[in-house]
């Protein structure tokens, strides 16, 4: 985004912003449930409390509700990614349309069916178990702020119709009608295809769901270990109590479903396929009135926009502006640590960003500012597998389109897992090449870091030079690794 603004009220703007997530502020959070101890047995165990273990939870009780279920969360219930992210919950399972048709352009008809199914699914989910995620279904739209984006956006429009989308294209004036900001040319507004939600409600919701249907939830007990015999799988590892771990009980199960994101997984071979990449956002205080009158924003939509280094952003419930994307961090050797979640010079280009999109709102403070890790993969989107002869699946690498997409890898996962089919029987999830593919898998250290911020710095060139994609981005395309941030 190339920055009009003089960035002077930046410093003023972030100088009470708390350096915690928004989401996880809010009174509705509820109290942390125990921790495992003792030795538990279960038909099924699901590590990792985010929206992929407690969808996989929720689905495996709904699918046979004989079945006895444990939830092992390392931390808080959606204390990670799924209480940090800007809640767009999406129908794309491929993170996108574009995306997926240069993989599995055989299966995209069944894929965007199956993604539409889904996001319908996730609404009924929440009427069905009284869950107030603050659903407000109004779309997102993608914003061009440089000359070279319109032509992608108008290409985006004509594939999108051709896929039974039917987005609208916004010229200049349409688009500021919108949303009033000095940097859009055009737009493209998809209104049936994004919710927003807010995301760390629908965890909780979601986890007070599997509770009603006789899930055990175990809070701040991390799995450290995993053996196996002819019949069983054992978890084990520490529970965290005033800040120390202490050994915690074990957990003995016939089937075991991974859904832990971007943290180092207990199964070894997924390490190759995954890394850890921080993501950084703001939120402002509450817009008054005439400040929302001086944007407009009527209808809500999600927007972003279409640099390869993008900002998304939305409005809450009580109209404050979430405002994050941008810069995308590595750390060498897969860094994760909670030090790694703040990031103040990151904070100040977002500020910067924030008064060149709205230069109308000067004055106006931000009241968080907070990271979170992204699980990201090769292919942009998730991957599946089994170990343990079938006895374990995981689903991973959703990178950044989880809020929705995580509830179909929970189906995908009990597929796999056999959880209320037939000896033999397959599924149409099953059958898809998304499913039984893996993405190319990251070099090792230190060619990993080399390689990742070789990306990085291309990819900024890539948005100072009118989009023109170098030679390395080039190659990286023809090897189906197209990065963006």
């Amino acid at each position: 985004m190339t920055d009009r603004g003089t960035g002077a009220d930046v410093p003023e703007s972030l100088a009470d912003a708390a350096p915690e997530p928004f989401w996880l502020q809010d009174p509705a959070r509820p109290a942390a449930g125990p921790a495992l101890t003792g030795a538990q047995s279960c038909d099924l165990a699901v590590v990792g409390g985010g929206y992929s273990g407690l969808w996989t939870a929720l689905l495996a009780k709904e699918r046979d509700p004989s079945l006895d279920v444990v939830v092992l969360e390392a931390g808080r219930i959606g204390a990670a990614a799924s209480g940090r992210n800007g809640g767009f919950c999406a129908a794309s399972l491929t993170h996108g349309l574009e995306n997926g048709l240069g993989r599995w352009p055989d299966d995209m008809h069944t894929l965007e069916r199956l993604g539409w199914d889904n996001l319908r699914d996730i609404g009924e989910t929440l009427t069905r178990y009284g869950i107030d995620a603050e659903w407000e279904p109004t779309g997102e739209m993608s914003v061009a702020t440089e000359e070279w984006q319109v032509p992608a956006l108008e290409q985006a429009a004509e594939k999108a119709f051709e896929h039974g989308w039917e987005p609208i294209m916004l010229g200049p004036d349409a688009v500021r009608a919108e949303v009033d900001s000095p940097t859009y040319l055009a737009g493209l507004w998809d209104r049936d295809s994004v919710v927003m939600v807010h995301p760390a409600k629908l965890a909780w919701g979601l986890a007070d769901a599997c509770r009603s249907l006789g899930v055990r939830v175990y809070e701040n007990t991390r799995v450290t270990g995993l053996q196996a015999d002819a019949r069983r799988l054992r978890l084990t590892g520490v529970s965290r109590s005033r800040g120390n771990d202490a050994p915690h009980g074990t957990v003995t199960a016939r089937r075991v479903a991974l859904g832990t994101g971007a943290y180092p997984p207990i199964l070894r071979r997924l390490r190759g396929f995954l890394v850890p990449v921080y993501d950084y956002a703001l939120v402002t205080e509450p817009l008054t009135a005439e400040q929302r009158a001086a944007i407009g924003w009527r209808h809500r939509q999600g927007l972003g926009d279409s640099a390869n280094q993008f900002h998304y952003y939305r409005l809450t419930a009580d109209d404050r502006i979430v405002w994050g994307g941008y810069d995308a961090v590595y750390h060498y050797g897969n860094g994760l640590h909670p030090g790694l979640e703040r990031r103040p010079a990151t904070y100040a280009t977002l500020a910067q960003h924030f008064f060149t999109t709205f230069p109308q709102l000067e004055g106006v403070r931000f009241s968080n500012a907070w990271g979170g890790v992204i699980d990201t993969c090769s292919r942009f989107c998730a991957f599946f597998g089994t170990a343990y002869d079938g006895r374990l699946a995981y689903a991973a690498g959703y990178t950044g389109l989880g809020v929705g997409a995580t509830r179909f890898g929970a189906d995908v996962m009990l597929d796999l897992l056999r959880v209320g089919l037939a000896p033999g029987e397959e599924t149409e999830r099953t059958r898809l090449k998304m499913v039984r593919s893996k993405p190319v898998p990251f070099p090792p250290e230190p060619l990993r870091y080399g390689v990742i911020e070789l990306t990085r710095r291309e990819i900024a060139r890539a948005d100072r030079n009118a989009g023109r994609r170098g030679l390395w981005l080039r190659t990286l395309d023809r090897l189906g690794l197209g990065f963006d941030s």
